[in-house]
Parts: C-alpha cells; sequence; structure tokens
C-alpha cells in the first residue's frame, strides 16, 4: 500500500478505525433517552466545543471566501445530513440492513473518485473491494436480523452516498487546508445546519440518565471531533479509493469490539465475512493500484 507510511498517519488511522467502529454501541444507548435529531446535534455541540477549545490555541487560518461555500457544502452533507440519517435509521431500520447500506460508502467513493479525482483501481481492486462488500454482508446477516430492507433503508442508502461525496470534497480542500482546520469547519458548519433537528434537547438533557448522556458524551469528543480529525490526516496521505476501502475494516473491529467488551460471541457466518472483508481491503491495497500517478500526489499543506 503506497501510502505515506507515516507513524502518525498509521496511528490515526489505527485510533479512527477503533473508535468509529465502537460509535454503532454509543448511538444505541443514546437513542434510549434522546431522539436521532437530538443526539446527533448534542454529538456534534461537543465535538464544536472541543474543536473550538483547541483552534483558540492553535489559532486555525480564517478560510477563504472562495471555499466557503464548499466548506459549508461538506458540513451539511458528511455531519449534518449523514449523522441525522444514519441515527434514524438505527431506529427504523435492521442492524444488518443498516450496517450493510453504510459499507457501501467504499465503492461509491471509488467510483466518485475515479470521475472527479481521475483515480483509477485496477481489476483486482475492484475485485477486493466488492469482495469486502460481500464480506459485510455476511457480518450483517451473522450479527443482524437477516437483511430486510424498508423505506426508510433509502436515507441510509443516501447518507452512504452523500458521505462518499464529503470524501471526495475532503480529499480536494485537504489541499489547502490542515486536517484540524477542514475538519473543524465542516464540523461547525454542519452543527449550526442540524439545530433546527435539536427540539426538545434541553428538556431530555434535565430528564435522561446518565448513562445515555455520557455516551453521546463520548460520541462527540472522540468519534465525533477525534476520529473526524484523524480520518481527514489519513485521507490526506492516500487516494481516496483505496483509503476508504479501509472502512470495511470497522464492521470487523465492531464485532471484536463487542466480543472483548460486551461478551457478545460472534456467529461463524459473521468470522467468515470478516475474513473475506479483511481480504478483500489486501487487495485493494497491495494489488489495486492506482494507474494515474498524478493522484498520489497532494498538494504542499500544513500538518496537523
Amino acid at each position: 500500500m503506497k501510502l505515506h507510511r507515516t507513524t502518525r498517519a498509521l496511528l490515526a488511522l489505527a485510533f479512527t478505525l477503533v473508535v468509529w467502529a465502537s460509535a454503532f454501541a454509543g448511538i444505541r444507548a443514546g437513542l434510549r433517552s434522546y431522539s436521532p435529531g437530538q443526539l446527533a446535534v448534542l454529538r456534534f455541540l461537543i465535538a464544536s466545543l472541543v474543536l473550538v477549545i483547541y483552534a483558540a490555541i492553535a489559532h486555525f487560518r480564517r478560510p477563504a471566501p472562495r471555499d466557503l461555500p464548499g466548506l459549508i457544502l461538506s458540513g451539511l452533507i458528511g455531519i449534518s445530513f449523514y449523522n441525522i440519517a444514519l441515527n434514524y435509521g438505527e431506529v427504523r431500520v435492521t442492524a444488518g440492513a443498516a450496517s450493510l447500506l453504510i459499507a457501501s460508502v467504499p465503492i461509491w467513493t471509488a467510483l466518485l473518485a475515479a470521475v472527479f479525482l481521475q483515480e483509477r483501481l485496477t481489476f483486482l481492486g475492484w475485485l477486493g473491494a466488492v469482495a469486502s462488500f460481500v464480506g459485510v454482508a455476511l457480518i450483517a446477516g451473522g450479527e443482524g436480523e437477516g437483511i430486510r430492507l424498508s423505506l426508510e433503508a433509502l436515507i441510509i442508502l443516501a447518507a452512504a452516498i452523500t458521505s462518499a461525496v464529503y470524501m471526495i470534497l475532503q480529499k480536494h480542500y485537504l489541499g489547502r487546508y490542515s486536517a484540524l482546520e477542514f475538519t473543524a469547519y465542516s464540523i461547525w458548519s454542519g452543527t449550526l445546519l442540524m439545530l433546527p433537528f435539536g427540539g426538545g434537547l434541553w428538556h431530555a438533557l434535565r430528564t435522561a440518565p446518565s448513562s445515555p448522556t455520557l455516551a453521546i458524551i463520548y460520541l462527540g469528543i472522540f468519534p465525533g471531533a477525534l476520529a473526524y480529525v484523524g480520518w481527514a490526516y489519513v485521507l490526506s496521505h492516500g487516494p481516496a479509493a483505496r483509503t476508504a476501502s479501509l472502512l470495511y475494516l470497522i464492521p470487523v473491529l465492531a464485532i471484536l469490539i463487542a466480543w472483548m467488551w460486551l461478551r457478545e460471541v460472534p456467529r461463524l457466518l459473521s468470522l467468515l465475512g470478516g475474513t473475506i472483508a479483511l481480504a478483500g481491503v489486501v487487495m485493494v491495497n497491495f494489488w489495486g493500484k492506482i494507474s494515474s500517478p498524478a493522484t498520489l500526489a497532494v498538494a504542499p499543506r500544513p500538518e496537523c
């Protein structure tokens, strides 16, 4: 895998994947006392506060006026819509179907990267992407209640597609801004745009037990602010299509976390799916070489 193998990038990758894998359990815990909109708003208010504190210390540069529309769009689709849709889906869509739909993000990213970034995967690269998707489908079938799609599942699919668009926008702006700066601007704008969905949040805060609220605080600090920064940093060090394929590791890690933390023993079908998903990631990143060398070059950027 011809990513820039810096220690910081590898640590950021490991941290982001593990923390994002834990987010699904945190969302389920938060939804016990908060609506999907309230959970998303509270989570990203916390994430925004973390980034405001850091920005005050690090003295972020102001975004250029010409970049404001794109940064706001990034916040709208990558933060506001994606997270509200995902939270809604965890209430209305079976766990198996939701995880399978979200697992399509790397495929949508590869397609969009081919169009907008001129990135090209080899045949083996595409085969690996499909294999990983099949592996995730087996995980979803083994851990969920079957793959039963509903009308609401279209919202989850739309969230997966907009997440892929968000990654393409990230790749564009990470040539001008650091990972921290881009993440802060997109999270701040996305949080402002989702505020109308947080009706009744103050009442929920006063009446909710401590456990769901602590779960949302965790979601805001770790899978929210820190993991989004970590992913932007990783994405700035490699091609979008192959970097996105690493997201296939999240369902595998989620099963391992549930196994160790919640004592939820995975089924044989899930273990088989995890093995196939891992094999697909290896295929994409070792034999899915992008044919356009221009895409491997990233414009100079300030580090985090």
